[in-house]
């Protein structure tokens, strides 16, 4: 029995680790952009293009799964009706080390992805693998191991283990089992831990400083709550739209029979929407937002609108990449937005709040997972005073975009898992009695 729990908290350690080696290939990959981008702008026009059609290229010809966020194709290896022998098409380890290439790929690209949903991906297909070496009557099932790593992928990814831990429950499991929830929370605590001896026990986007909030942040707070609500649930029934091809277009028509030149296409857009936005919707927005949190004015007046369409064209083309980080970007564009329209910027001013509240409401809006978008948000800001400020906007921007989307990551999953399932038969009519003679 220890044997059994030692091999899973063993490979918990080498998911985090590798979790921590998908960080520091992606942050290299997009410096190495960066510089590309400062000494040859017009360049991007080129590079964008051309990088964005050979992912997918590659991804539609070698790792069909790798494709897209990452969080769907573990939801889709958790359905009840999967036969166990398919799971292997979502999450394996060769899955996994194709994604870490291929969305550090994406970020030397420059498009607008993030990494901390394919690192769900890629540490449940590790931790998956540990099935492999267990005891048949070990107890642990192959489930309960794709939720602890996905959930650790979380928790390494945002130096955040307990928002791993709500993950799991919120958007995983719903419910952890009874006999393992003390191994897989140790599990996602150890990959977490891995993330915290590498870049240290820092917060991802600092500490923010935020004023006493009196009644007067109330009508800011909530207006948005609002926008957030309503620009997450678009982008949500967009996105749905867009990646399931439901939606009767010349563009998905073109999409689905010429993949690689849509790529290319859009790769193109994303590149002059960056050289629009003097290079800021590039990469994840991370350092965007840092910028805002900080109280630097250099974010561009249109940001939200083009990190936005960046966004989502790049997720359109089919590369591997999250919406994790870019999402929190436009968040944060939308409290810096309000704060600045409504003369909070500054010294004393609830800026910082108004930036945080919309991160929680737009992730939230988008994911549908309040719990772990606001938990995400306090530890990546520190922001344990701001408890009750985040866990509201979270919750109510949530409700609003249920109003205009159904849950993103789960309405993706069943489209993958559609061609697993066969249709359904046709009813058939009882025969019909002849017509009496005459």
């Amino acid at each position: 029995m220890w044997l059994d729990r030692g091999i899973v908290l063993a490979y918990a350690v080498v998911a985090g680790l590798c979790v921590v080696g998908f960080t520091v290939a992606s942050e290299w990959a997009f410096s190495q952009f960066e510089s590309l981008h400062e000494e040859r702008q017009w360049l991007v026009l080129i590079w964008i293009p051309a990088w964005t059609a050979a992912i997918v290229w590659f991804t539609r010809r070698w790792v069909p799964t790798a494709g897209g966020s990452g969080i769907p194709q573990v939801m889709a290896a958790l359905d009840p009706a999967l036969p166990p022998a398919r799971r292997h098409a979502f999450t394996s380890i060769r899955i996994s080390l194709a994604k870490i290439g291929l969305s550090s790929a994406g970020l030397l690209a420059g498009l607008s992805i993030g990494r901390e949903g394919p690192s769900v991906q890629v540490a449940a297909g590790i931790m998956q693998n540990a099935r492999m070496w267990l005891r048949p009557n070990s107890g642990i099932s192959e489930h309960a191991l794709l939720v602890a790593g996905g959930a650790a992928g979380i928790a390494a990814a945002f130096n955040a283990p307990l928002a791993g831990v709500v993950f799991a429950i919120e958007e995983l499991s719903r419910r952890l089992e009874s006999r393992n929830s003390g191994l897989i929370i140790a599990a996602i605590v150890l990959a977490g831990l891995m993330g915290v001896s590498a870049f240290g026990n820092l917060s991802y986007f600092g500490v923010i400083r935020v004023p006493t909030l009196s009644w007067g942040a109330l009508a800011p707070g909530l207006l948005v709550i609002l926008v957030s609500g309503l620009l997450g649930g678009l982008f949500a029934r967009l996105l749905t739209a867009s990646l399931t091809g439901l939606s009767p277009d010349r563009f998905t028509a073109w999409r689905k029979r010429f993949p690689v030149r849509f790529a290319a296409a859009g790769g193109l857009a994303v590149a002059v929407i960056g050289l629009v936005s003097d290079g800021t919707t590039f990469g994840s927005g991370s350092e965007t937002v840092q910028h805002m949190l900080a109280g630097h004015a250099d974010v561009p007046t249109l940001y939200v609108m083009l990190k936005f369409m960046a966004t989502w064209l790049t997720a359109w083309t089919g590369v591997p990449g999250g919406i994790f980080a870019p999402s929190l970007s436009i968040g944060a564009g939308i409290g810096h937005d309000i704060a600045a329209l409504l003369g909070m910027n500054g010294a004393g001013g609830i800026s910082p709040a108004l930036i945080a509240m919309g991160m929680a409401g737009f992730l939230a809006a988008v994911t549908q997972a309040p719990l772990t978008s606001f938990i995400i948000v306090m530890e990546m800001v520190d922001g344990h005073a701001m408890v009750l400020s985040l866990m509201a906007a979270a919750m109510l921007a949530s409700l609003v975009s249920r109003m205009i989307s159904r849950p993103l990551y789960a309405v993706l999953a069943q489209h993958m898992l559609a061609p697993f399932h066969p249709p359904a038969p046709e009813p058939t009519r009882p025969p019909q009695a002849p017509p009496p003679a005459p």
